[in-house]
């Protein structure tokens, strides 16, 4: 399957540089499968076009303050990407940037840290070896000093204003901080309000969180001409018991994926055979593995009924997912996502990260 067919042309302006004033007034595009009917409403209407029983998966995983920076001993700048823990004491698997001279000098920044890297990984990340000055972990190191790791398409210079309110809003208002090991948003639990949850709650809607640690590979377009030759990426995720028992279980309600990221963990649970999904249960009853599922045009959904998103950039694998999710079993839903994002274009929607969302029922 050509990649190309993933690709699509966006203007620039349309690429949401902030947020939304109030979270839950995005705007949200409702796409009926069955009947094929396009309606554009307001997120906080979302409850108007689903059962008043739905079950919610949402991503409780916060984004890290992963950005930190540094100074080689010659007196050069080095920024630090935290990605994920290594398997000894302060020691993180990193992007850096300059990569070849922060790896021969190692760096620092006075008062805080020194960081020298113990070993090059083959994807070109380093495995970095923290000596921490102040903070206990690496993790408390980057929430004192550390800056919101924002998506390249989002600008922002040192001194903009709107730093602050990103790291507010960069976050869902479930994510749970002590998971705080994303390295970006689960962006489609961004449109989420307490007052909104409160409402569809008391409604009949049932939440139930999940963590998926996002990684670096979410942002990493699709560079092979073929989809099938993409070499996906993976990504530790977690399911506690209560809400694995609703996964599993036929009960009422449609089980409703907050994201991308509910849908990557959901389904890989789902499609795991009986041997293989025993030996990921802890002794809490947690369902924990890593997700290193690719899913484009066709393949069926065992796990997700309906589908929250966000509008993804082109030749992404965000984008095959919402294809797939869009014709179950089928390829009709790549041409039909070109001509939806042809008419959010046209309508002005808001794009990516910070942008609208779409409701795929």
């Amino acid at each position: 399957m050509d990649t190309s067919l993933f690709d699509y042309h966006l203007p620039t302006e349309r690429i949401a540089q902030e947020p939304a004033r109030q979270r839950d007034n995005s705007r949200l595009m409702v796409v009926n499968r069955t009947t094929r009917a396009v309606t554009h409403a307001h997120f906080k209407e979302i409850g108007q076009f689903l059962p008043t029983n739905a079950r919610y998966f949402r991503n409780n995983a916060a984004v890290l303050k992963a950005r930190l920076h540094g100074i080689r001993p010659g007196g050069g700048r080095v920024e630090c990407l935290l990605l994920h823990p290594s398997a000894e004491p302060a020691c993180w698997w990193c992007l850096l940037r300059p990569g070849k001279k922060a790896a021969a000098s190692g760096f620092s920044l006075e008062g805080h840290y020194g960081a020298e890297v113990l070993e090059v990984g083959d994807n070109g990340h380093y495995r970095v070896r923290f000596q921490l000055l102040q903070d206990p972990s690496v993790i408390e190191l980057s929430r004192r000093i550390g800056a919101v790791p924002l998506p390249p398409y989002i600008e922002r210079s040192p001194e903009d204003p709107r730093n602050e309110l990103d790291d507010a809003r960069y976050q869902t208002v479930y994510a749970d901080y002590k998971k705080q090991i994303a390295v970006a948003a689960p962006t489609a639990g961004l449109h989420f309000t307490p007052d909104l949850i409160r409402r569809l709650e008391s409604a009949g809607a049932r939440f139930h969180d999940l963590t998926l640690q996002v990684g670096i590979g979410t942002f990493h377009p699709v560079q092979a001409d073929q989809i099938e030759d993409h070499p996906i990426h993976s990504e530790w995720y977690e399911i506690p018991a209560n809400a694995y028992l609703e996964l599993e279980n036929d009960r009422p309600g449609p089980r409703v994926a907050v994201g991308t990221t509910c849908v990557r963990s959901m389904e890989d649970a789902m499609r795991r055979g009986e041997d293989n999904r025993a030996n990921c249960f802890s002794p809490e009853g947690h369902f924990t593995a890593e997700a290193t599922l690719f899913l484009y045009p066709p393949t069926p959904f065992k796990a997700v009924d309906h589908l929250v998103t966000n509008f993804h950039l082109p030749k992404s694998t965000l984008l095959c997912l919402v294809a797939a999710f869009l014709d179950p079993n089928g390829t009709n839903g790549i041409e039909w996502l070109q001509e939806l994002y042809k008419e959010a274009v046209e309508k002005k929607y808001r794009f990516y990260s910070y942008g609208d969302a779409m409701l795929i029922i």
